[in-house]
């Protein structure tokens, strides 16, 4: 093993352990309020919202398994992890510029970027997969980007389940049904739309709105990208790791 795939081990490791850490107390109650607000929102309200994000990412799944590139094949890994931090680069620079002109352009703007981030998001991870030599033409490789972007945005009680499925993301995809109807997209919205809002929400405010989302889709698509990233590099070591005696 090289003295970067031991580096990449150790961040992976810190990373891991970030992932199963148990909910704080904080966590807890901001968990709890957010379910008491969702709870005050009228049933028809839950499944428009719902809809919306199910018929966005579906468009943007279907638009981007066609404009990715082949999976990168015969690579070192540590070429394709500078590929993959640089492709991280390109978005967030795109992502803060958006940020900052729908923020700066009011109240109608500020929620045109709402699509266009997810937009942004889905596309970074379908370049990930590719970069890492998975082919986004497998429908389970498609549902394996929805849990990483359900991983990266969801509550820390979400997040750990979401993680121990992707930690033995093999076997679960065993079980994983055929029709994409059957994708649970009210918690995939749901967990979304609650770890963003208070970041988001403040896009919408006149003068620091552009500063605001800037700012907030800088850091989301670092986080998006970094989640990726360790999401893969389980796979990669996993996939590496010798067979266990028979």
């Amino acid at each position: 093993m090289t003295s970067d795939e031991q580096q990449t081990r150790v961040e992976l490791r810190a990373w891991q352990l970030k992932m199963q850490r148990r909910p704080s107390f904080l966590n807890n109650f901001a968990h709890r309020v957010q379910v008491r607000l969702n709870a005050l929102l009228p049933e028809k309200v839950h499944q428009a919202i719902t809809g919306a994000i199910r018929q966005m990412v579906r468009g943007v799944l279907f638009g981007s398994r066609h404009t990715t590139a082949k999976p990168l094949a015969e690579v070192p890994f540590a070429t394709r992890e500078a590929e993959v931090r640089s492709r991280i680069r390109d978005y967030r620079t795109m992502a803060t510029a958006e940020g900052a002109v729908t923020g700066a352009g009011g109240f109608l703007l500020g929620l045109a970027d709402f699509p266009l981030l997810i937009g942004l998001k889905m596309k970074l991870l379908f370049d990930i997969a590719a970069l890492y030599g998975y082919d986004v033409h497998d429908y389970t490789e498609r549902l394996y980007l929805l849990h990483v972007f359900q991983l990266a945005f969801s509550s820390q009680q979400a997040r750990n389940a979401t993680y121990r499925r992707l930690a033995d993301w093999d076997a679960y995809r065993l079980g994983l049904p055929l029709n994409p109807e059957e994708f649970d997209w009210r918690t995939f919205q749901q967990e979304y739309r609650d770890y963003i809002d208070l970041a988001k929400m403040a896009q919408l405010v006149p003068i620091i709105g552009a500063a605001v989302g800037a700012v907030a889709n800088y850091k989301l698509i670092e986080q998006l990208g970094d989640t990726a990233m360790n999401c893969y590099r389980m796979r990669h070591f996993a996939a590496a790791a010798p067979p266990l005696p028979g």
